[in-house]
């Protein structure tokens, strides 16, 4: 019998129920396991109690913007190295510069593709 290699964890940060939901159920029919956070100080904890394999982040979010949260977790030298995909409805001209250099990894437009998504989430996590 073949071992089961352990599932990755993806950390979504989303404050919209429905799209938290779509992209949950998206990525738990694909074998991956989930954490879910709706605000960034929320998220900062899980963060640094789970150390997800991949972070999904909403830019527009309650508190602590998605671009804060961001630059946070990638001037932590125990945190920077987990890749963080901005999925956000932010598509302005500008808008994917101003989300990279906040430290994010890759950016997805809303409404999302899912092949687009998981293709995404694939290029990050094998």
């Amino acid at each position: 019998m073949r071992d089961q290699l352990p599932r990755k964890i993806i950390l979504i940060i989303e404050d919209n129920a429905l799209s938290l939901k779509l992209f949950n159920d998206i990525l738990q029919a694909r074998g991956y396991s989930t954490l879910q956070a709706m605000d960034g100080r929320e998220a900062k904890e899980i963060v640094e109690q789970s150390r997800p394999n991949l972070i999904l982040l909403d830019i527009q979010l309650p508190g602590v913007s998605g671009l804060d949260f961001a630059r946070v977790l990638k001037e932590d030298a125990e945190l920077q190295a987990i890749p963080i995909i901005a999925v956000t409805a932010f598509a302005m001209k500008g808008d994917e510069e101003r989300i990279l250099e906040s430290g994010c990894d890759a950016y997805l437009a809303k409404p999302i593709s899912i092949e687009k998504f998981l293709n995404k989430v694939t290029e990050f996590l094998g």
